[in-house]
C-alpha cells in the first residue's frame, strides 16, 4: 500500500511541474523572464536539442550557440501560456511568477533533458552587478541537487531565495557580479558520466553563471568540468589553484567579528572573552583555529552532533593549552557566553529561541540564521534580538569569503592567488562591517535591517 501510495504521490508531483509540459509537447527549454520596474512577465518555450544528442561533445564538437537540432520548434510567449492552461497548470505558472515579482527576480531559465532525466532550473536574482546591467553581466551562485521526490515549488522557492541571498553576498564581498543559483533534479551525480557532466556544464554556461558544487553534488565535480574541457566556470574544485574555500570563509567572519567587537566594546582586543561554536564542520573548525591561535586567555565551548568530531577538536586543543570543552547540540544556542558563532544549519533564531538566548553577539557562518521566509520577518526577528542587548546582523553580510574565494578562481583561473584572497578579504570585510553598524545606529535600526537597506538601494534605487 504505501508503495502505490509513493507512486501516486510522485505521479502527482511529476504533472505539478513546470517541466511536464515540456515533456508532453516534446520542448527542451522553458524561459521565463520578469521585469520588475514594469511588472511585465515574458515567457518563451522551444526545443533546442535532439533528445539523442551526445552532450559528451560539448565544447569539443559544439558549443552554447551551436545548432543542435534540425528540428527547431519555437512557443511565443501567449502560445506558451497556452500550453500551461492545456496540462492544467496556468495557476501553477501563476504561482510561479508570482514568486519573481514578489523578490524581483530577474527569471528562471528552465532546461529539460528526457533521456538523462534532468530537469535544471537556473534562478536568475540579478546582475545588476556584472557589466553595466547588460546581457554581458555575469551572476554567481551555487549549483544544488534535489532528489526526484522533492516538491518541485519548494525547491524553486529555495533556489530563489539563494539567488537572491547570492546577489546581496556578492555586493557586500564587493564583487562585480550578480547573483544566481542552480538547483537540479536528477539522481546523484556520477562523475565517470560524461554526457551528464557535459550537459550541466552546457546548462551553467547558457545562463551565464560561474559556480560551485553546492549540496548534492560533489567538489569533484568542479575537476571533471575542468579537466575534461567543458567549463571554466565550476569553481572551487580539490584540485583547484587555492585548495578548500573553508579556511578563507571562516577567516572572514573572525576578521569581521573583530569589528563587531570593537563596536561594541570600544576595542577589537578579544582577551579573556568567552565564545561558543555550533558545528564543527570544515568552516567551524576554522573558526575555533583562528579563535584559539589569536584571542589570549579565550574559554572555548564547541558542539557538533557528531561526538567524535567535537571530541577530536577538543583534544586537539587541549594539547595547545586551550582552554576549550564540549557541550551537547542541545545547550550551546543558550551558552553564557560573550559570542555565540553559529557555524551549522540556519533558522536558529526564531520566536521561541530568541528570548532564551544568553550572549552579546551572534557571529558566525551559517546561512539564515534567523528562521523567516521574508526580508520583512527578518528584520522583525532581528528587532527582538536587538531588543535583548544582543549583536547581531543578517549572516551574508560577513560571510562573503567564499563567495569571494570562488570568484577569485572564476576570475584568474589557474593564476589565482590566495594570497591575493586573503588580502581582498581584509580589505573589504572588517571595512564594511564596521560602516554597516554604524550606519545602522546612525538611522536608528538594526544592521540587519540596515544591510538589505544598503543592496535595495544599490539594486532598485529605494530610499
Amino acid at each position: 500500500m504505501r508503495v502505490i501510495e509513493k507512486n501516486i504521490r510522485r505521479s502527482i508531483m511529476e504533472k505539478r511541474s513546470l517541466f511536464y509540459p515540456l515533456a508532453q509537447e516534446g520542448l527542451t527549454t522553458l524561459r521565463i523572464q520578469y521585469d520588475w520596474k514594469t511588472d511585465h512577465v515574458f515567457l518563451q518555450a522551444s526545443k533546442d536539442w535532439d533528445e539523442d544528442f551526445d552532450w559528451s561533445r560539448y565544447n569539443h564538437d559544439f558549443y552554447v550557440e551551436s545548432i543542435k537540432t534540425r528540428s527547431a520548434r519555437l512557443l511565443n510567449d501567449q502560445e506558451t501560456r497556452e500550453m500551461f492552461v492545456k496540462y492544467g497548470l496556468g495557476d501553477y505558472l501563476e504561482q510561479v511568477i508570482d514568486l519573481l515579482r514578489q523578490g524581483k527576480h530577474f527569471g528562471i531559465d528552465c532546461f529539460y533533458n528526457k533521456r538523462l532525466d534532468i530537469k535544471y532550473l537556473g534562478n536568475m536574482h540579478n546582475r545588476q552587478r556584472g557589466i553595466n546591467n547588460t546581457r554581458h553581466g555575469v551572476m554567481k551562485g551555487g549549483i544544488r541537487r534535489h532528489g526526484k521526490d522533492e516538491d518541485e515549488l519548494e525547491v524553486i522557492i529555495d533556489g530563489l531565495n539563494l539567488a537572491r541571498a547570492m546577489t546581496f553576498k556578492n555586493i557586500a564581498g564587493e564583487l562585480p557580479v550578480g547573483g544566481c543559483k542552480s538547483c537540479v533534479i536528477m539522481d546523484e551525480l556520477d562523475l565517470k558520466d560524461m554526457d551528464v557532466c557535459g550537459f550541466l556544464a552546457f546548462c551553467l554556461d547558457e545562463i551565464r553563471c560561474s559556480t560551485g558544487p553546492d549540496m548534492g553534488f560533489p567538489t569533484e565535480m568542479t575537476d571533471v568540468m575542468k579537466d575534461n574541457g567543458f567549463s571554466v566556470q565550476y569553481t572551487c574544485g580539490p584540485n583547484g589553484p587555492l585548495g578548500s574555500s573553508g579556511p578563507p570563509t571562516a577567516y572572514g567572519v573572525y576578521v569581521a567579528l573583530k569589528e563587531a567587537v570593537r563596536f561594541l566594546t570600544g576595542s577589537s582586543d578579544m582577551t579573556g572573552m568567552s565564545f561558543a561554536v555550533q558545528g564543527l564542520g570544515e568552516v567551524g573548525a576554522a573558526m575555533v583555529d583562528n579563535i584559539a591561535k589569536d584571542v589570549k586567555q579565550a574559554k572555548i565551548l564547541v558542539a557538533d552532533i557528531d561526538s567524535k568530531r567535537q571530541q577530536e577538536i577538543v583534544e586537539k586543543y587541549h594539547r595547545e593549552g586551550i582552554d576549550i570543552k564540549a557541550i551537547s547540540p542541545d545547550e550551546v544556542l543558550y551558552a553564557k557566553v560573550d559570542v555565540f558563532s553559529p557555524c551549522a544549519m540556519g533558522g536558529i533564531l526564531s520566536e521561541e529561541t530568541i528570548p532564551k538566548l544568553n550572549c552579546r553577539i551572534i557571529w558566525g557562518s551559517a546561512n539564515n540564521q534567523i528562521k523567516a521566509s521574508s526580508v520583512e520577518e527578518e528584520c522583525r526577528l532581528a528587532k527582538l534580538i536587538a531588543d535583548r542587548g544582543i549583536l547581531f546582523q543578517t549572516d551574508w553580510w560577513h560571510n562573503t569569503a567564499g563567495v569571494m574565494f570562488g570568484y577569485e578562481e572564476y576570475k584568474y583561473q589557474n593564476d589565482a592567488s590566495l594570497e591575493r584572497t586573503y588580502a581582498d578579504i581584509d580589505r573589504v570585510l572588517p571595512k564594511n562591517t564596521w560602516q554597516n553598524l554604524q550606519k545602522a545606529k546612525e538611522l536608528g535600526i538594526t544592521p540587519t535591517e540596515c544591510a538589505y537597506k544598503t543592496c535595495m538601494d544599490e539594486l532598485y534605487g529605494e530610499k
